[in-house]
């Protein structure tokens, strides 16, 4: 463990596509489009815009190259998406994305339910898709699922988690986000994972994804923050949850993050306001309150949805 916190933080935004993806309300791509300039506008410089997936297993992601179409370019903002093998990559390419993911699972059972292949297997259909997209110059993320639990194995081994982890790094991925799927993990769980992750990965590669469906996010990502770790995913309104993690709540709502991060000094470049009207527009476009202590607070005399 670190002494000194981090003094800037980086906020990486997934309720575009983890958060909607999730979602049965259909949204369109012009609202799509929107949301996004809206947090950017808020601040939010690395952004989840889509999945290039088969829209019949993601019918919300179906729309995702048009969304990356109507995108304006923005300085300093890096919009990216999923593409979890050499089709997606290619769709990806072609809509000039400039940063793509690849996600896998420390779980073998979450492996085989979620991708349908065993772990070895899915790191063997990821090395092509990273070696064209390096080739291309562009940046990769690798997202490891169930780092701290599986709604069917139980409990994760940090080894497991640092295993994955470090072949996602050695096969050439830029940053490895830590993903909490099923949100069952707690502080002295998530800094053993992380005290095994930093021995096979550098520091500054590493990011957290933390659900909040014990409401344990903002516990664990003091934890990742007394650890060093300085990305942080979250998602606005608290959008999300998992379709293969029964009662797996949604992301971290990234208003929470802030407001934890503003009260410790710590620097984000996002602006709490701003931040708000997104979530409040994201809200009312589902039909659904949002799942955010701090909106719900803030937002406590609007009208109900």
């Amino acid at each position: 463990m670190q002494n000194e916190l981090p003094r800037k933080v980086t906020l990486v935004e997934v309720g575009i596509r983890d958060g909607l993806q999730n979602e049965s309300a259909p949204v369109t791509t012009e609202q799509k489009i929107a949301l996004l300039g809206m947090l950017t506008e808020a601040g939010l410089r690395r952004l989840e815009a889509g999945s290039f997936v088969s829209p019949r297993w993601v019918p919300q992601m179906a729309d995702t190259a048009a969304v990356f179409a109507g995108l304006p370019e923005v300085n300093g903002v890096t919009y990216s998406a999923l593409t979890p093998n050499e089709k997606g990559l290619e769709a990806a390419l072609a809509a000039n994305v400039k940063e793509v993911a690849v996600f896998g699972s420390a779980s073998e059972s979450f492996s085989q339910k979620n991708i349908n292949c065993s772990i070895d297997e899915s790191l063997a259909r990821f090395e092509p898709v990273v070696s064209k997209a390096k080739a291309k110059g562009l940046t990769v993320r690798g997202y490891v699922s169930c780092v701290l639990g599986c709604p069917y194995e139980g409990y994760i081994a940090p080894a497991a988690t640092a295993r994955l982890a470090s072949a996602l790094t050695a096969m050439g991925c830029d940053e490895i986000s830590l993903g909490d799927t099923i949100g069952t993990g707690t502080p002295l769980a998530t800094a053993a994972m992380l005290e095994a992750v930093k021995e096979v990965v550098p520091l500054p590669q590493l990011a957290v994804h933390f659900h909040d469906t014990y409401g344990q996010a903002l516990a664990n990502i003091l934890v990742a923050l007394q650890h060093g770790v300085s990305i942080i995913d979250s998602a606005v309104a608290g959008l999300g949850g998992c379709p293969y993690a029964k009662g797996a709540s949604g992301n971290v709502a990234t208003e929470d993050v802030l407001y934890m991060l503003n009260g410790m000094g710590i620097d984000t470049g996002v602006d709490m306001t701003a931040l708000l009207k997104a979530s409040r527009a994201v809200s009312l476009i589902i039909n659904r309150k949002a799942q955010s202590k701090v909106a719900a607070a803030l937002h406590s005399d609007e009208p109900a949805l």
